[in-house]
């Protein structure tokens, strides 16, 4: 009997503990001093020792989030910043604390601000410092004016970079550029001030509270390693867009499903069992998702459709492969690299997501590299739309019909099936 779509726990769980990489990015905490006196050192009562746990985002999770409106406190903004993921420990208001930057944010009763704090991130080798104000609008207005008097001193690039989250009573500046890719995913902001900075596409642009800053998710990083910017070009092998300069090297075509089918089967894709009814091309299973996110195909331009593999029973769905013919490539083009651009903001692609392979007029989505393999020499090529995307000489790297995105039959983490 054929199964219904397969979404379990097990593939709820991996989705959820897919991780960006990152390194340590230390902008926030190498702020430079302003010349302004220090408030007077209060005395170094560490926060409370709840504060000192070692607990992460995953039991507060579980016992339901709080949201910026029940932050109030040191202690708080701690258990804010756990429940995405952010290590903070040994939290402590001390103004001696060996552990704040020597060149720092702004103190205590400047900017509205009413404590200050630090904790520390081990697991990414950083710290988080904690502002909590009484006047949000003051600390974003005394952030802005920081940045401008530094672009007016001639570093026209400062703040461009910002890791200044702010919420409703408090900021935060994570050293950490992963744990700050965490962190952009509640409802904390990230405040940019720099007159020359625009929010990159796929991310959220919100107003801050004076005029001239902005308020997004995006995260950057000098290392490349911060959030993904869609607005930057793919690049070929020598640098340029559309390789190769001579046209292209062809691709696969077909007038029917019948005719893909005969294209690939069976020494690229196990066809044996093909359907090509609703519920079968539903099918998922915890190892295989397709590139078409949407039950309604159609609206991707894609005219016929049908499933390969084993669409599971006795043992779970395996071998799932995805064929369709194809009359809009460009509207396919843009609703898959929209899927992906989407999927790439938290750093990298899901295993399970098939690949989308494309020809002429066809397109094939697999999830296993040995089949994208024997699809590449079948004159398929993957639609990339990660940015700064480039391939090694030898490899095909060609003009899509969408901005942000090549055909490739490069594949970084699997090189071997160029």
């Amino acid at each position: 009997m054929r199964n219904q779509r397969i979404f379990t726990a097990t593939a709820l769980l991996a989705a959820l503990a897919t991780t960006v990489t990152g390194c340590r990015d230390t902008q926030a905490g190498s702020v430079a001093a302003d010349g302004t006196a220090a408030a007077p050192a209060r005395s170094a009562s560490p926060a409370t020792a709840a504060g000192a746990a070692g607990a992460t985002g995953g039991g507060a999770a579980a016992a339901g989030r709080s949201g910026l409106d029940d932050v109030r406190t040191l202690e708080d903004a701690q258990r804010y910043v756990r429940q995405w993921r952010a290590q903070c420990e040994d939290l402590s208001n001390a103004p001696t604390d060996s552990r704040l930057p020597l060149t720092d944010l702004t103190n205590v009763g400047r900017w509205g601000v009413t404590e200050r704090g630090v904790c520390s991130d081990r697991v990414e080798d950083g710290e988080l410092i904690f502002y909590m104000t009484s006047d949000m609008k003051a600390f974003q207005a005394g952030y802005k004016k920081r940045v401008r008097e530094r672009i007016d001193a001639g570093d026209t690039d400062y703040g461009m970079m910002s890791r200044v989250f702010v919420g409703k009573h408090f900021a935060v500046t994570p050293t950490s550029t992963r744990t700050a890719l965490e962190l952009a995913k509640s409802d904390l902001r990230v405040l940019t001030c720099n007159p020359f900075f625009g929010v990159p596409r796929k991310y959220k642009k919100e107003k801050a509270l004076v005029e001239h800053c902005v308020l997004s998710d995006w995260v950057g990083a000098e290392n490349d390693e911060g959030s993904p910017n869609f607005d930057r070009p793919q690049q070929g092998p020598s640098g340029e867009l559309g390789q190769p300069k001579q046209g292209t090297g062809g691709l696969a075509q077909a007038g029917s499903l019948a005719e893909l089918k005969k294209l690939v089967h069976p020494n690229l894709v196990d066809c044996t069992n093909m359907y090509t009814d609703a519920e079968s091309i539903g099918v998922r299973s915890i190892d295989y998702n397709p590139a078409v996110t949407d039950d309604d195909w159609r609206s991707w331009g894609i005219k016929d459709r049908a499933i390969c593999g084993q669409l599971g029973g006795a043992r779970r769905a395996h071998n799932l492969n995805w064929l369709s013919t194809v009359r809009d490539m460009k509207v396919l083009q843009t609703k898959a690299r929209d899927a992906q651009q989407e999927d790439l903001k938290d750093g990298r692609l899901e295993a399970t997501t098939a690949k989308l392979m494309l020809g002429g007029n066809v397109a094939v989505e697999a999830t296993d590299p040995s089949v994208r393999f024997g699809l590449y020499q079948a004159q398929f090529l993957y639609l990339n739309c990660e940015p700064g995307f480039g391939a090694p000489s030898g490899y095909r790297v060609e003009k899509s019909l969408v901005d942000g995105c090549v055909l490739t039959n490069y594949e970084k983490d699997h090189p071997a099936a160029g």
